[in-house]
């Protein structure tokens, strides 16, 4: 194999890569035998007809496209490692010349990680982040916990109010025509919940247990299925059940069952406060760090290239769709019910993107300019986290990682670790 690298500007690179005859003969031969048997030809039982006699029937090329997929990825494997740049996109290839007797040639087409121009990022000026816990806040939290206790009861001798759960029926019609999802039985309906479109759950307030309302509603403009966004519709709903959550007493039983660590109430407040003050701590480090990154990026310069943008959107949404995957949802359902396609997807999650992008870049580049190393106690120690996560011994984890896989561990330390040297520099205004 040869190759040759070809600067092409904002950061792109043309990688053109050369395969010789042999491999390619090697690899034809590879996929006439991986699909003779395949290939009728008249004359000759499936599997049995020779090459040349299914290439003059069908033509010359009629592997060529097989071949080409199996070179293709350990040429561009090759490449990558030997052209001595860092990419940072997938490839777009593009075949040049694919002839048996001749050297196969494509190109791959890459994004290079561009250089960062460095501003300030030291002694960057961050507002303070408020770490104080209310005792509203304590009373808020305490509540909700009441709340996942409660047990809910049945409600006679009044109307539904804001909080009820309302047992319904509905049928909804849009220009006095029924729509698909507008209909729905014994449906149980926390109000104050916004489960439904904006206005309807209000207008069930004050209606009886087996009373009637016809609700009015206006889709949103955004709403998920097109075909109704942005239409009146009349919703005719039964109110067939009410009930209402019954939270227990605020007592010393009550912490006694909620709490391993108080036995009286007032135990329970300070224990919920230094819960609140270590998570508003946590907060408020991650939000000091992101307004920290956020002006080193302010103040820094670079020119990311939009092939980079691309695969980092394309791999994000693959991160997004296998967690709805453990859910039970597949990307095809998802963007059925929401109602998205790739490309508004693509571009909902560019700016998350950029943002990932530009901090880990200027952050390498910190940790460059600061000459930030990484020491082999360290490593271990991250290794060690990695096995516990995985439940594996730490030198498994290093061999399934690999020379790559360490690097990359590595870098993701030094990152780190510039982080904390920003954040430890900057002054709060």
């Amino acid at each position: 194999m040869s190759l040759q690298v070809e600067k092409l500007g904002n950061n792109m690179a043309r990688l053109t890569i050369e395969v010789s005859a042999e491999e390619l003969e090697k690899a034809i031969e590879g996929a006439y035998r991986k699909n003779k048997n395949k290939i009728s030809v008249p004359g000759f039982r499936k599997g049995k007809a020779p090459r040349k006699m299914l290439e003059q029937v069908y033509g010359r090329e009629l592997f060529y496209e097989d071949a080409a997929n199996a070179l293709i990825p350990d040429a561009y494997e090759s490449a990558y490692d030997e052209c001595g740049e860092e990419i940072v996109s997938s490839p777009k290839i593009d075949v040049v010349q694919l002839e048996a007797g001749k050297p196969f040639i494509f190109t791959a087409d890459v994004a290079v990680k561009p250089e960062v121009t460095l501003g300030q990022y030291k002694g960057v000026q961050v507002g303070k982040f408020d770490t104080e816990v209310t005792e509203e806040e304590i009373t808020a939290e305490i509540d909700k916990e009441r709340d996942k206790n409660s047990r809910t009861v049945e409600v006679e001798g009044r109307p539904v109010q804001e909080g009820d759960i309302a047992t319904i029926d509905f049928d909804g019609y849009v220009d006095g025509q029924d729509f698909e999802g507008g209909k729905g039985n014994d449906y149980p309906l926390t109000i104050g919940s916004h489960t439904f479109i904006p206005g309807f759950e209000e207008q069930l307030i004050g209606v009886e247990a087996g009373g009637e309302k016809e609700v009015n509603v206006t889709f949103p403009e955004d709403y998920q299925a097109q075909d109704l966004a942005g239409r009146d519709a009349v919703f005719k709903c039964k109110v067939k059940r009410l009930q209402e959550k019954q939270l227990p007493d605020l007592d010393d039983d009550f912490v006694s069952e909620v709490s391993e660590e108080s036995d009286t109430v007032e135990e329970y407040r300070e224990e919920i406060r230094s819960k609140l003050a270590g998570r508003k701590a946590d907060t408020a480090k991650q939000e000091k760090e992101d307004a920290v990154v956020d002006a080193i990026i302010e103040s820094a310069g670079m020119e990311i290239p939009e092939a980079m943008i691309e695969t980092q959107q394309r791999q994000m949404i693959q991160e997004y769709a296998q967690r709805m995957q453990y859910q039970g949802i597949s990307m095809e359902q998802y963007m059925q019910f929401t109602g998205m396609t790739t490309q508004t997807l693509m571009e909902q999650v560019k700016p998350q993107v950029m943002r990932r992008i530009q901090s880990r870049l200027v952050l390498e580049a910190v940790a460059a300019a600061e000459n930030i190393e990484v020491t082999e106690a360290e490593l271990e120690e991250e290794l060690k986290k990695m096995g516990e996560a995985y439940q594996m011994e730490p030198d498994k984890v290093e061999d399934m990682l690999g020379k790559d896989g360490r690097k990359q561990v590595e870098e993701d330390i030094r990152v780190r670790k510039a982080a904390e040297f920003v954040v430890e520099n900057a002054v709060e205004a």
